[in-house]
């Protein structure tokens, strides 16, 4: 089965699926060794057998569905961006929630094993510049992949998953634990990790901060983007915060960018 034959199929069966295929050209090799597996397991033979089944069978569209989930995960992903969170945003939000006498509350969307919420935890427990100690953070951190969210309520991670994290920070928030490195107990609290599909779902509630990064803005199609927008600016507070990914680009009359944070937006009027 050629590379290009599964090329040409993705670019078939993605946008019957809401996909976007521009953003799975440099991941297609790991789709498409998921769909070779599954035509062999099936019997079938080539890209084009697998083609005519779904064409016959609703329920397959599912099994594919799984296989173009894209999970690249890992603590303080983009240095740069966790910089600007940690000395503009999150300040920006304490300050806000403190003066209204509530949390702050943020959402992680396509929050995978758990990486990005604990790191804007982590962030907010020993370096945010918060508005004093009786500000709390409540994250909410959804993911469509159910055994990534166990992982992630277990909160232990190879040594790989912490390559950007500076050695002072991983002594302390991390407790090692054979070859394992596992969140501190204190630094879970207010971290609720649910099973969304932001396809179709989005957590309850007005956020402060929203962080949808290479998911949405890579791997939807345009108008799946859009419906996704309308979530996020319904969601965000006045002048709240959305957060994407370094490679991504954003432009909607809902968002505006923030001055010298790329890839930072607030939600507009």
């Amino acid at each position: 089965m050629r590379d290009a034959d599964c090329t040409a199929f993705l670019q078939w069966a993605l946008p019957q699926l809401d996909m976007h295929w521009l953003g799975f050209r440099k991941v297609r090799h790991q789709v498409c060794k998921r769909v070779r597996h599954r035509i062999a397991a099936l019997g079938l033979n080539g890209f084009a057998a697998y083609r005519e089944r779904l064409e016959g069978d609703a329920q397959e569209w599912r099994v594919l569905d799984q296989f173009c989930h894209i999970t690249m995960s890992r603590f303080f992903r983009d240095r740069g961006v966790f910089d600007c969170l940690r000395t503009g945003i999150l300040p920006t939000v304490a300050e806000r929630a403190c003066s209204e006498r509530r949390p702050v509350r943020c959402w992680s969307a396509g929050c995978a094993s758990g990486e990005e919420p604990y790191s804007m935890r982590i962030l907010w427990d020993l370096g945010s510049g918060c508005a004093g100690p009786k500000t709390e953070m409540l994250l909410v951190a959804t993911d469509i992949d159910g055994e990534l969210l166990a992982r992630a309520r277990v909160g232990c991670y190879g040594r790989t998953s912490l390559r950007e994290v500076p050695p002072d920070l991983i002594a302390r928030a991390f407790e090692q634990v054979g070859s394992h490195f596992c969140i501190q107990e204190q630094h879970r609290e207010g971290v609720i990790f649910l099973k969304q599909d932001l396809r179709s779902e989005a957590p309850s509630g007005a956020f402060d901060l929203i962080l949808c990064r290479y998911l949405a803005f890579t791997y939807f199609a345009p108008s799946l983007r859009q419906k996704v927008l309308t979530v996020f600016a319904e969601r965000l507070v006045p002048d709240g915060f959305l957060v994407v990914g370094s490679h991504e680009q954003l432009a909607d009359p809902r968002f505006v960018s923030a001055a010298g944070m790329p890839h930072v937006f607030t939600k507009a009027g």
